[in-house]
């Protein structure tokens, strides 16, 4: 049958493509579209037929198209006004993707053809990925219920591309996840979250083609329910395969999102989708002299209009979308404040209450970057008990003690026992706090001991790019060196920050490759990197840094006092303290001690019902003798691994730049 309209035959109740049982129903939303079209291509790209929206309802423009059904590629043309000082762009020659698109037949590739003037009149569909009419849905899947316990960040082609045990053809795939030595490593780990960095298809920035580079990262997005057919070549059922794999295998898979802009970037930008839509709608305006000018709170050109219904809507939708029919179980929400801006941001901003009260969303891992480069956009702590939240406080304070910076022992003392500063009220918990030392916009642990300085050279922007302020350090030499004492001090480093991050109250988060010593040459900013930069030497992983983390993971794991979800207090309750602040030298932290800018040794005696831990940090170049609280006390884990610990007279020898972990032997703790 050939392709035609059913007149009058749209509905509005669903946006996007939805197959019926007369055709394909399309629906688009537009305030301002004078006319829309949706355009049919045949297998080889050809334009074979164009039908107008001839239902207009609430803004919602629909038509039903018969004989088209599963597997159709199409697109979208919109005309109206062009005035792009007042925020207009149509342009019926631009082709745009469905934002509803659930699968694209192809990558998106930048060309100066995207962003022509309308008077140039060059069609631009040869040039844009075509949305593919999906057929039956998949059943229904409600989010995985488990608190997760440890993150693991991801880009999944960085992870795979080097992975020996996955067939050529797979590597730098979602299907790539599935081979069971990717799974074993996981689960050696003890890893039961794992996040995904961007899946939904992107675009290059514009100034990344002529430096012969690509985006290694895809926070540049274009159609938001759509996986880049980089990551899912066979199409979205990949993924879904794969969720449900590690559903099985008791992992949890949550998606890094993007609501906050979308790869058009600013006016001069290519025009792909929303912009040629509708860009009043989607995007965020600001009136300057009396022209129209796009608000730039992402430092990308736009900025999502997230208060606005329509775009709202789309959010949700997608969101849905992702945890329905792929299983994913939750998001990370990247420069999350942007939902919540309306335009200065609001903790209790609509967007982010629909997600928080919605059926299924309610039910997810939500986690918030609670920050953006806009005015006012830095929100941590603001997110409400529905949010985790990325604890950049954490981070920083915590390299700034290994650093030696001076001052610290309070803020060490602050960040382990859970941020309660930030996260202690409203009901909520240390939880709540996503602790990280290291994610993939920054060093990785292996260079932050490595490189006092950003080595950004090879993003070609003469190393301007990238955070400044890293609170690293090198051990002596900047950069790779042969010197096995540097070698030796900087592992003896890396092993004391993750023993730190496992000891801590909240959720620990591991960036891809850090528990194997990986190392991006002194990138802090490899976002352009698709390269040996950022893919995961596997073959040179460090294999006892991996016992170590594991050993980490199971050790925390295994002990109350270390995982309980409370504030440390230091309050007697039942006659016990949850937590003694000891000095070295037997005795309480006093004022005077917590005031001491050397201060650089700290024990931490947790207990819980049965459960005693005592923790010591010691951040001195030498070692450093501690008294023990009375009684039989024996080692449970300690970061230095090239010394063994010393418990005579009631003391313990603290091996220089270590920590490490008493226990109370198996019948002291009945006593």
């Amino acid at each position: 049958m050939k392709p035609q309209i059913v007149p009058g035959g749209g509905r509005i109740e669903h946006l996007g493509a939805t197959i019926t049982e007369e055709g394909v129903n399309f629906a688009v939303y537009s305030e301002s579209a004078s006319a829309l079209w949706v355009s049919i291509f045949d297998e080889m790209d050809q334009e074979t037929d164009r039908f107008e929206f001839d239902v207009h309802q609430d803004n919602i423009h629909a038509v039903l198209v018969a004989g088209v059904g599963a597997g159709t590629r199409y697109g979208l043309r919109a005309d109206g006004e062009y005035n792009p000082d007042q925020g207009y762009f149509f342009d019926p020659c631009k082709l745009l993707v469905d934002p509803y698109a659930k699968r694209l037949d192809r990558v998106f590739v930048r060309s100066p053809r995207l962003r022509l003037d309308r008077s140039e009149a060059v069609d631009t569909a040869p040039l844009v990925p075509k949305a593919i009419v999906v057929g039956e849905r998949n059943e229904t899947v409600m989010p995985r219920k488990k608190a997760p316990g440890l993150f693991y960040e991801m880009n999944v082609r960085g992870f795979t591309m080097r992975h020996p045990g996955v067939q050529g053809p797979l590597r730098g795939t979602i299907a790539a996840l599935t081979t069971q030595r990717v799974i074993d490593h996981f689960k050696f780990l003890g890893v039961d979250t794992i996040q995904l960095m961007p899946t939904a298809a992107w675009i290059d920035e514009g100034h990344l083609p002529a430096l012969g580079l690509t985006n290694a990262w895809g926070y540049n997005p274009v159609a938001y329910s759509a996986i880049d057919p980089r990551l899912a070549p066979r199409g979205p059922q990949e993924l879904r395969y794969m969720t449900d794999l590690y559903r099985k295998n008791g992992i949890s898979v949550i998606l890094d999102v993007v609501y906050n802009h979308t790869g058009e970037g600013d006016a001069q930008g290519p025009m792909l989708s929303l912009m040629g839509l509708d860009a009043k709608t989607y995007y965020r305006f600001v009136e300057v002299d009396g022209k129209q000018f796009l608000v730039n709170d992402t430092g990308t050109g736009n900025t999502l209009r997230c208060d606005h219904p329509a775009t709202q809507r789309l959010v949700i939708d997608s969101l849905r979308y992702w945890v329905e029919e792929m299983g994913v179980s939750g998001f990370r929400f990247d420069l999350a404040t942007v939902l919540g801006r309306d335009p200065g941001f609001n903790p209790n901003a609509e967007m982010l209450n629909k997600i928080k009260s919605d059926p299924v969303l309610s039910k997810c891992i939500l986690v918030a970057e609670p920050w953006d480069p806009g005015p006012g956009g830095y929100g941590l702590g603001q997110f409400g008990k529905e949010f985790k939240e990325h604890n950049d406080t954490y981070r920083d304070e915590i390299r700034e003690f290994w650093q030696g910076g001076p001052g610290k022992i309070g803020a060490l003392a602050g960040k382990v026992a859970g941020s309660a500063e930030i996260f202690n009220f409203a009901g909520r918990k240390p939880s709540h706090s996503v602790n990280l030392l290291a994610v993939h916009d920054g060093f990785t642990l292996r260079d932050l001991v490595t490189y006092a300085e950003k080595h950004n050279d090879a993003n070609g922007e003469n190393n301007r790019d990238g955070h400044n302020h890293n609170a690293s350090w090198n051990c002596g030499v900047e950069g790779e060196t042969d010197d096995p004492a540097v070698n030796a001090a900087r592992k003896r480093d890396v092993r004391a920050l993750l023993a730190t991050l496992f000891l801590s109250r909240g959720v620990p988060l591991v960036q891809q490759g850090d528990e194997m010593y990986r190392t991006q040459q002194g990138n802090n900013n490899a976002y352009a990197q698709d390269n040996e930069i950022t893919w995961v030497d596997w073959e040179e992983a460090d294999g006892d840094l991996v016992n170590y983390v594991a050993a980490l993971n199971r050790f925390r794991r295994s002990h109350e006092a270390l995982t309980h979800d409370h504030f440390l207090t230091g309050q007697e309750r039942n006659g016990v303290r949850d937590v003694v602040w000891l000095h070295p030298d037997n005795r309480e932290m006093s004022e005077g001690d917590w005031s001491d800018p050397a201060a650089s040794v700290l024990g931490m005696h947790l207990r819980h019902k049965a459960d005693e831990v005592l923790v010591w940090f010691n951040r001195r170049v030498e070692p450093v003798v501690a008294h023990l609280p009375e009684g039989e006390w024996t080692v449970g884990i300690q970061s230095d691994n090239t010394a063994r610990v010393q418990i005579t007279n009631g003391t313990a020898t603290l091996s220089p730049r270590s920590v490490i972990v008493l226990v109370r032997p198996e019948g002291e703790r009945k006593r």
